[in-house]
């Protein structure tokens, strides 16, 4: 099953300049884990040395923050889209 994952522009250089790659997998853990394999920089970048997600970083399936999902165990199906958005911190005080 292809899922697209959508990769920032701060992370290109760790997919040679690529904004979207190519996955297979039933979860969100598979999916980056398939990721890492050809980009094992990016996996290393937006995960803990557990697997865990990295804190200042937030992926979504389709638009839905994992957060409020099942998190690395969120379903991926064919066709959908995940998407690795670092966190903004900043604003006026």
């Amino acid at each position: 099953m292809s899922v697209t994952v959508r990769v920032p522009s701060a992370l290109r250089k760790l997919t040679h300049g690529r904004g979207e790659l190519e996955a297979e997998g039933a979860t969100v853990r598979d999916v980056l884990a398939h990721v890492g394999r050809e980009n094992p920089d990016l996996l290393a970048r937006i995960t803990e040395e557990g697997g865990e997600l990295r804190q200042f970083l937030n992926v979504f399936v389709n638009g839905t923050d994992i957060r409020y999902e099942k998190e690395l165990e969120t379903p991926v199906s064919e066709g959908d889209e995940v998407s690795i958005v670092p966190s903004i911190a900043g604003g006026r005080e």
